[in-house]
């Protein structure tokens, strides 16, 4: 998961909708750029992708807006982050040589944690501030390849202490 600004700023406008959709007002993207402070053309870029995702539903015209296209509860914060990540289908993977291969697997497994555990706060958790879950809860069952590369001679003299 690729934590951004544009993942905060689309959180933080989603958070408005949410706050919002009880009252079943739209929230037009002026009014998130005004009260947070965010590009209303970036807005725009961050909506396009959202709505693409299909969690928001727009209307145009006056009185239009924006609103959640699901309940808050039903939307979590890991599908917000991934509706606007501009990774393609075909990600970037990053060429590991044997020495590199543990601290690849090391980013790998934070990355899925970091998924797990936001895919467990929806936007209603937020809004009713309910996001003190247990870190330990959401561990994931993946592992570090116990294959030791680190006994090779390159290696070797990077790690031996003197």
């Amino acid at each position: 998961m690729k934590l951004s600004t544009k993942g905060r700023y689309a959180i933080t406008a989603m958070l408005d909708l949410a706050l919002n959709a009880d009252k079943g007002n739209k929230v037009t993207l002026a009014d998130i750029s005004e009260f947070q402070g965010i590009s209303l053309s970036y807005l725009e870029q961050l909506f396009a992708r959202l709505r693409h995702s299909k969690l928001v539903k727009g209307t145009r015209g006056p009185g239009g807006g924006y609103r959640l296209a699901r309940p808050a509860s039903d939307i979590s914060i890991s599908e917000i982050i991934a509706a606007i990540d501009e990774r393609s289908s075909k990600e970037k993977v990053m060429k590991v040589d044997g020495r590199h291969q543990k601290t690849q697997e090391l980013w790998e497994i934070l990355s899925s944690n970091i998924t797990d555990y936001l895919s467990n706060i929806s936007l209603a958790d937020l809004v009713n501030g309910d996001i003190n879950l247990p870190v330990a809860d959401y561990k994931t069952d993946a592992k570090i390849d116990s294959e030791d590369v680190w006994n090779s001679k390159a290696a070797h003299k990077y790690t031996t202490l003197p």
